[in-house]
């Protein structure tokens, strides 16, 4: 489990000669059943990067309710202009892929949760 939750919080080279955060690879598994979380951020953003510290927290969580089966992936929005028209004034935003493969935006996470609580409310957002 610890080599399926190191972080790569490196960045990936973006369009525009910006920058994005890339798939952070937080699951074991991939396969039919697994599912994925989208958070759209951008640099710099505090609120944006103190959610990424939990979410990454919360999916190293281990136990029944592990969150092997969620991947997240981290979009900055700044490296497309439809998502920084949508996000750019309500960032972090999280978002759920549906089976179908659209996305279904979360109700937005307080800064001051914990990571346990995030880790229900993702928890309680696939079930």
């Amino acid at each position: 489990m610890a080599a399926a939750i190191t972080a790569n919080w490196a960045f990936v080279a973006a369009r525009r000669g910006r920058r994005q955060w890339g798939t952070i690879p937080l699951s074991c598994s991939s396969g039919p059943n697994t599912r994925k979380l989208v958070l759209y951020s951008k640099p710099g953003c505090c609120l944006c990067d103190g959610l990424k510290e939990k979410l990454q927290a919360a999916f190293s969580l281990s136990g029944p309710d592990s969150l092997n089966h969620v991947t997240l992936q981290v979009r900055d929005i700044t490296t497309n202009p439809e998502w920084e028209m949508a996000y750019q004034y309500e960032i972090p935003v999280l978002a759920k892929e549906n089976a179908d493969g659209k996305e279904e935006i979360l109700p937005r996470l307080s800064p001051r949760l914990s990571v346990e609580i995030i880790h229900k409310k993702i928890l309680a957002a696939f079930s």
